[in-house]
């Protein structure tokens, strides 16, 4: 009888352990889905500028949507890392960070911009300032915006590098200001000589007035970096990723993808990074150590 008891009493203590493990396997559904955008410019601009994108997510989702910006990179990183966020709009590199992290995450969607799923960093100079040539940028300061940032930091870094043997290191002194649009006033102001960013975001930026064209000089390209992913975190129901996946590929409003600053999505996954993996090789940076 004590064993049979044993048995029963032992029986249902694994029941019970398994079941969370069960509903765990099966995935989370919340009610509430809190989607990230990047800190890549003022975040009071970047809110208002996803309203449209909140009612249409909470239309077609059925969910109640809560847009965020966090202060940087690293903490838009950490957040997804520790779940604090469901859905991520990260830059390419901050993505390949992310993914080091976290590894859990699943890229789905990625910006398309004249039929391409690739932009360019573009290396800008004070107009009439000391750098007239990348040649130049040697013993000077070079603007970045986020550390984490591929196109205001990764690509025009190793642009130099690759090219004209500058090393952020020994032949310039880097100064991070954060976000692009603060990389791009910065030069304007003469506050530094030169310095890069995102050729969209640089675009957009001289469309709306808040840079004046004639203020600076755009003096190269950078290789084409793929384009900013969405992710979202790999243990959602398999229904809920399907629904998020087909809010994005499907999405058709013109304002939102304005936005965006692309005209449409595509479906992208984790390979289509590896580029700029094997461009953190070249530049020696340590993913692991980086925040």
């Amino acid at each position: 009888m004590l064993n049979r008891r044993r048995f029963q009493f032992i029986a249902a203590v694994t029941l019970a352990a398994l079941l969370p493990l069960g509903a765990h396997a099966e995935g989370k559904n919340p009610s509430k889905l809190r989607v990230a955008l990047l800190p890549d410019e003022n975040a009071a601009t970047i809110i208002q500028n996803a309203q449209p994108l909140k009612r249409y997510l909470e239309q077609t989702l059925k969910k109640e949507i809560e847009v965020t910006v966090t202060t940087d990179y690293s903490s838009m990183i950490e957040a997804m890392r520790f779940g604090r966020i469901e859905v991520a709009y990260f830059g390419p590199f901050s993505y390949v960070l992310a993914k080091s992290k976290a590894p859990n995450i699943e890229p789905f969607a990625v910006g398309v911009e004249r039929g391409s799923p690739t932009y360019q960093s573009v290396l800008i100079a004070t107009a009439g300032g000391p750098v007239k040539t990348l040649a130049d940028v040697r013993g000077k300061p070079f603007g970045f915006g986020d550390q984490a940032s591929t196109s205001s930091h990764l690509a025009p870094r190793a642009h130099l590098l690759k090219n004209y043997k500058l090393d952020g290191e020994t032949d310039y002194r880097p100064v991070y200001l954060g976000t692009h649009d603060a990389v791009a006033r910065a030069v304007q102001a003469g506050q530094i000589p030169a310095g890069a960013l995102s050729k969209p975001i640089l675009d957009n930026l001289i469309a709306k007035g808040t840079v004046d064209a004639n203020k600076i000089v755009q003096l190269e390209l950078s290789a084409p970096i793929p384009n900013y992913p969405i992710a979202m975190q790999g243990n959602l129901t398999p229904e809920l990723k399907a629904a998020i996946r087909a809010a994005f590929l499907e999405m058709k409003d013109a304002e939102i993808l304005k936005s965006f600053r692309i005209e449409a999505f595509a479906a992208t996954d984790d390979k289509a990074y590896d580029i700029l993996r094997d461009t953190a090789q070249i530049l020696k940076l340590d993913l692991g150590r980086m925040k």
